[in-house]
């Protein structure tokens, strides 16, 4: 039997040169007569050992990493195939204490599998949610996933069941199942290593979502600087139809589905659920008012489900196991897992899958190890850019909706951006309020013209001197322009993105060049 060798063929791989260490493997095999059979699998996740190579063998996978071109001679010459020691050698890849501490559910056949593979995805448990699903009327699966406490994984926590409730019961000849994988926030990369690494289960969980919601049709709105992505995607949805797993008979049942992939037009305004719709629709990329909500007049005016990747690859799990299991990971009404995306200065950046309740500074120290720079860790940015600034005072707090939530903070779609003590908030406070100047749709003052407004008041602001009348007066003039963009605003993008601003001055003013003050209880309290 030949030797099993895996070598990701996940973008981050790739851009770290997975793609010529596999080439390198080969020829090397080839040269010495070695039979071996080359999988390219996605990623574990532990970007700092990318090129991660791995090797099947009696007692488990082994793991060399990080490989470069230039390791291959001297890994064959040390026996890896079999296991052999090397300065690269891991030991058993489950036994790496950064993956042995995660709860991996969505992720739990993430840079296991071939990731186009059908029959690799059904040894490994793959469409078990869904022959589950197809046991049971389509109010039964709503039911379970209500019954499991699946909330939105895009960031703005709404319990899945309820969309998927308010699509079923609407009465209407056509209905939408729509995937947002437009993932563009800072720190991000769940959703595209999921499409990369395990593509069916996402077709899974949106075929679950069609049959309880009575849909016919899908589509997947990937960013556009995913190509990687899309076309693994689409290989995917090729391959799932010629099996029979999409199409008019469903795994040879009466239910019908279609799923398409859609290319993003490039606009960050284009997360947000109503833009995408335009977007889809062939409009430019504008947010809609609500109501009516996408549930009841979305997609072509049709009832509408829009969910993010990972709230659909939850779904499989919970079918395939039970609303139970799923409920009794997390912590209160934080139920489930949530792939956090580590990244910025941080010595170990990477995915980590973890129980809703592990805190902030567990994960910046006994996952990440601390700053890549050596330095003390300032502000952690939770959330994307338009996420709030994270004193450590608040690092201790359990990682759930409600204990962020209460202080004014957001996990958004779990993205953590690390700042050392050399950071300057004001320049990042900057920062939020021009990307928001020029990735606004337009179509709302608060927003377009606010977010204008900001960068120059912080400018001001900064500019100030110490002692001048100017400086609390740009700074007042910051917090009204804040308030008003929060609640003035006709979509998150505006409305969220006083909240990096806001942060950082109640908890650094000294970048401001302002004085230190008691601040406020809520990080994003203007």
């Amino acid at each position: 039997m030949s030797i099993r060798i895996y070598v990701p063929a996940d973008s981050a791989a790739i851009a770290l040169g997975a793609d010529e260490v596999a080439e390198a493997i080969l020829t090397q095999a080839q040269q010495r007569g070695i039979e071996i059979d080359l999988i390219r699998s996605g990623s574990r996740g532990m970007f700092w050992l990318e090129p991660l190579v791995e090797i099947r063998t009696d007692g488990g996978r082994t793991a060399y990493g990080p490989v470069q071109v230039e390791d291959v001679n001297a890994l064959f010459d040390n026996d890896f195939l079999h296991g052999g020691a090397h300065a690269l050698s891991l030991g058993l890849t489950e036994a790496i204490p950064y993956l042995q501490k995660q709860e991996r559910v969505c992720f739990a056949r993430m840079g296991v599998i071939d990731p186009l593979s059908l029959s690799d995805y059904e040894a490994h448990q793959g469409f078990a949610g869904l022959r589950r699903c197809l046991s049971m009327s389509p109010s039964e699966v709503v039911q379970e996933v209500l019954d499991s406490g699946l909330r939105g994984r895009g960031g703005a926590a709404f319990p899945t069941g309820i969309k998927w409730k308010t699509v079923a019961t609407a009465s209407a000849p056509q209905k939408y199942i729509v995937c947002n994988a437009d993932e563009g926030d800072s720190g991000t990369y769940s959703d595209r290593m999921t499409m990369e690494g395990d593509p069916y289960m996402l077709i899974e969980g949106m075929t679950i979502a069609a049959i309880a919601a009575g849909a016919t049709q899908g589509y997947i709105y990937i960013r556009s600087e995913y190509p990687r992505a899309i076309e693994v995607m689409l290989a995917a949805i090729a391959n799932a139809s010629a099996a029979g797993y999409l199409g008019d008979r469903i795994a040879g049942s009466s239910y019908a589905f279609h799923l398409q992939v859609r290319k993003a037009a490039g606009s960050y305004v284009c997360g947000e659920e109503t833009a995408m719709l335009e977007s889809i629709e062939g409009k430019r990329g504008v947010v809609r008012a609500k109501p009516p909500i996408p549930a009841i007049q979305g997609l072509f005016g049709a009832p509408t489900v829009i969910n993010n990747v990972i709230s659909f690859a939850s779904v499989p799990r919970i079918l395939e196991r039970g609303a139970a299991y799923y409920k009794n990971l997390g912590l209160g009404r934080s139920t489930g897992t949530l792939p956090i995306q580590l990244t910025g200065n941080i010595r170990y950046g990477g995915l980590i899958e973890k129980a809703f309740g592990v805190t902030l500074r567990e994960l910046l120290f006994d996952f990440g190890g601390g700053s890549a720079s050596g330095r003390p860790i300032k502000a952690v940015q939770v959330g994307g850019p338009l996420g709030t600034y994270v004193p450590e005072q608040y690092w201790d707090l359990p990682f759930d909706y409600e204990a962020y939530a209460a202080v004014g903070a957001t996990l958004g779609h779990g993205g953590i951006v690390v700042h050392d003590d050399t950071a300057d908030l004001s320049k990042l406070a900057r920062y939020a309020m021009e990307f928001c100047a020029i990735e606004s749709c337009g179509k709302c003052t608060p927003c377009r013209i606010g977010s204008t407004r900001g960068v120059e008041v912080i400018e001001r602001l900064v500019q100030a001197d110490a002692d001048s009348a100017l400086k609390p007066a740009q700074e007042k003039l910051l917090r009204d322009l804040c308030h008003t963009m929060q609640y003035g605003s006709l979509c998150a993008l505006g409305g969220m993105t006083p909240n990096p601003v806001i942060s950082a001055l109640n908890y650094y003013p000294q970048d401001f060049g302002l004085a230190a003050a008691n601040p406020a209880s809520d990080l994003s309290k203007a």
